[in-house]
């Protein structure tokens, strides 16, 4: 996994449709999108999730749905991110199958230390910064945090929280393999051109660092 992994907030996106925003920010080169919808009913996360999901495949972009396993088997999703409160992540498994993508999100050392157990396919160090689109965590990692976990880690990193065109060269530089945003494109006047922003940094720091080692 590599790139920009965008995370969708509808309340963000303004008078825009959450699906128009997704599509621009593919176009701007966002190789994952994560929905994320903690007050839509069963039925309407459905019908949204086949709707962008649509829009995706002509991307190769893969659908990820956030913590709702049964929607992602509904919509034969290619992968599910849980959380620590969410369905375990072995039943996770269980239920999606050895194909699919499935993350894990990290909030305290002790869980980092027992995803190593786990074949997931990313672990989402949540938040790296404070942010007001994630309320319920523990506290902050930081860069310290991020590149404490890349040390000790074997599964790729998916950073996010608080993650914008300011810092994202700083995260990639801990070794992180994704950089996660939320607000920096939903809320952004143009979601194509902040992503194609974000991704130029990301691919920037990415070869900045690989010639260093060189």
């Amino acid at each position: 996994m590599k790139g920009l992994y965008l995370v969708t907030d509808r309340g963000l996106c303004g008078d825009r449709s959450l699906e128009d925003v997704i599509l621009q920010s593919v176009r701007g080169g966002a190789r994952y999108v994560q929905i994320r919808e903690k007050d839509e009913s069963t039925g309407n996360f459905i019908k949204e999730a086949l709707r962008i999901k649509e829009i995706l495949e002509p991307f190769t972009v893969p659908l990820i749905i956030n913590d709702r396993v049964d929607v992602a088997l509904a919509v034969k999703a290619q992968g599910v991110h849980v959380g620590q409160d969410d369905m375990p992540y072995k039943m996770a498994r269980s239920l999606m199958g050895p194909g699919a993508i499935i993350g894990l999100s990290v909030e305290t050392w002790g869980d980092v230390e027992e995803a190593e157990e786990f074949d997931c396919d990313y672990i989402g160090v949540s938040p790296v910064f404070e942010t007001p689109t994630k309320t319920d965590t523990k506290g902050a990692w930081g860069l310290d945090g991020l590149t404490r976990i890349r040390a000790f880690s074997r599964h790729p990193l998916v950073a996010i929280g608080g993650l914008n065109v300011s810092n994202a060269a700083d995260v990639v530089k801990t070794g992180a393999d994704c950089v996660a945003v939320v607000s920096a494109v939903c809320s952004a006047p143009d979601p194509e051109a902040t992503s194609r922003e974000l991704v130029g940094i990301i691919a920037d720091a990415r070869e900045r660092m690989n010639d260093s080692v060189d």
